[in-house]
């Protein structure tokens, strides 16, 4: 497939027209420390303790504006109801396309290492996900545009910030993406209950995505038809699934160890 395949979405569409907003003190610190654009950055009168002295020396450093706002207002601007005395007001979310992931894995050095989130809706899940990604060395994660969960307030707020630091693509069709994928050298791994083979049993030292379903619904079919695998985690307990998110870091974290071991043997 030719690289015009990054291009066929229109950048327009993979924006969201309005202003969006960060919440939350630690999401705060991190957008400020990526150097990111800030529209506006509202934080609580009063008494500053701890963190909030971070994001004002920050907020300094960066020449970003910060003006301070009564707690009532900071109130009603929240939508995740969990504020903690600061909003930055930022322009939309900008994605990326799914070629930046393999760019920005190829610069590194690495093979790629993606996720792959089929119809995760709920953006707690989705923020959870996104900040272990980052901790476990994720070049970037794909969702589809429809059925899917957001990057918004709440989903940064989760994120603990870490959605600053990860590519996420959006697109129109994930079984197109995955078949994209492999003609870059990339396996898909599809996590199923149903799996061939357990999660560990698998080698994930060359370039992979991980295909994560929704906790209802699991994996599409189309999308389960086009993996090169499918795994399961073990199961002991009455209940038969996870979290999605819980799912998710088990096969990142043994993605990253065995990555690491490779690194150590090199």
């Amino acid at each position: 497939m030719e690289k015009d395949f990054r291009k066929q979405q229109n950048h327009k569409e993979n924006k969201i027209e309005n202003e969006d907003q960060v919440e939350g003190r630690n999401s705060v610190i991190e957008l400020l420390k990526s150097g990111k654009d800030i529209n506006k950055l509202f934080i609580q009168k009063g008494e500053k303790h701890g963190s909030i002295n971070e994001i004002i020396t920050l907020a300094k450093k960066n020449k970003v504006v910060y003006t301070e706002v009564e707690k009532s207002k900071l109130d009603k601007m929240a939508t995740t109801h969990n504020h903690q005395g600061v909003i930055a007001i930022v322009p939309p979310y900008e994605y990326c396309e799914v070629e930046d992931i393999l760019e920005f894995a190829e610069g590194k050095g690495e093979k790629p290492f993606i996720l792959i989130l089929d119809g995760i809706e709920d953006e707690h899940n989705l923020g959870s996900i996104i900040r272990t990604a980052e901790c476990t060395g994720v070049h970037g994660i794909i969702i589809p545009k429809r059925r899917s969960a957001l990057v918004n307030a709440t989903t940064s707020k989760t994120s603990a910030g870490a959605v600053q630091y990860m590519k996420i693509a959006r697109v129109n069709n994930l079984t197109e993406t995955i078949k994209y994928l492999k003609e870059n050298d990339v396996w898909i791994y599809g996590t199923d209950m149903d799996g061939e083979s357990f999660y560990n049993q698998e080698n994930y030292t060359l370039g992979v995505a991980i295909v994560i379903g929704s906790e209802g619904f699991g994996i599409s079919r189309l999308v389960k038809e086009n993996c090169d695998f499918l795994v399961k985690i073990p199961m002991k307990g009455n209940i038969n699934s996870l979290n999605a998110s819980v799912s998710a870091g088990i096969v990142m974290y043994e993605v990253l160890n065995q990555r690491k071991e490779t690194m150590i043997l090199n």
